[in-house]
């Protein structure tokens, strides 16, 4: 084989190898992917286009209802309105203090583009994470110029390869103890964490004092000797 035939034939290979991983990896997907258990967590849907010949119009994420989400709020994204939709819960739920009887099931974002090669985010506040499960599985709708919709439902099945349209999933991990002691369930600081560190805060503030006052002390003894120096100076030169 020629030189000339290999290097063609290895840069086919190569631009169907970058072709096939770029198609594979744009899907709508939840970032970041992983959470800690019983907190509240910022998380952006990232949605690419994945049409060379159309636009991507409308996005619809749902929420899941077997594992509510109590508090739900979106940022906004310039030339896109969202539209926020809540449904009653079978079994109520507390949270915060309180009984909540509906929650967050459906964001829909539309009146935006994301053009071919183009990617948006759309950023979802949300809690507390839910402590007995150990992921969220959310399902999205992908809709193009000329009335194209694409489903993201289909589960990752272990052992084997990733499905052609993937579910966004959030894995949720267990609050390390050091998060456990130093917050609540809704990521406020603790009563204990507080008053440490608001000790850890008087002991700065005093020991700032002291070495201000000792700089103080030592500033004026400076000018005393300084003074004394001089007035010697003077007296043996007269």
């Amino acid at each position: 084989m020629s030189i000339r035939k290999f290097a063609a034939t290895t840069g086919l290979a190569t631009f169907a190898v970058i072709g096939f991983a770029t198609a594979a990896s744009a899907h709508v997907t939840v970032n970041p992917n992983e959470v800690e258990q019983g907190g509240f967590a910022k998380v952006s849907f990232r949605v690419p286009n994945e049409r060379d010949d159309a636009s991507t119009t409308k996005v619809q994420v749902d929420l899941p209802t077997d594992h509510p989400l109590a508090f739900v709020s979106v940022r906004p994204v310039p030339g896109w309105t969202a539209k926020v939709e809540k449904s009653k819960l079978k079994t109520p739920i507390k949270a915060e203090g309180s009984t909540i009887t509906e929650a967050v099931s459906r964001i829909t974002w539309s009146g935006g583009k994301i053009d071919a090669g183009q990617f948006q985010e759309f950023d979802v506040s949300m809690g507390s994470m839910p402590t007995d499960t150990d992921h969220l599985k959310f399902t999205a709708e992908q809709t193009y110029t000329g009335g194209e919709v694409v489903k993201w439902d289909q589960d990752q099945q272990p052992g084997q390869e990733e499905p052609e349209h993937p579910a966004p999933v959030l894995k949720l991990t267990p609050k390390t103890a050091e998060n456990t002691s130093a917050t609540g369930a809704s990521g406020a600081p603790t009563v204990k964490a507080a008053a440490e560190s608001k000790a850890s805060d008087s002991a700065d503030d005093g020991t700032a004092r002291l070495l201000g006052g000792l700089g103080l002390a030592a500033g004026v003894i400076g000018i005393a000797v300084g003074g004394y120096g001089i007035s010697r100076a003077r007296s043996a030169r007269s």
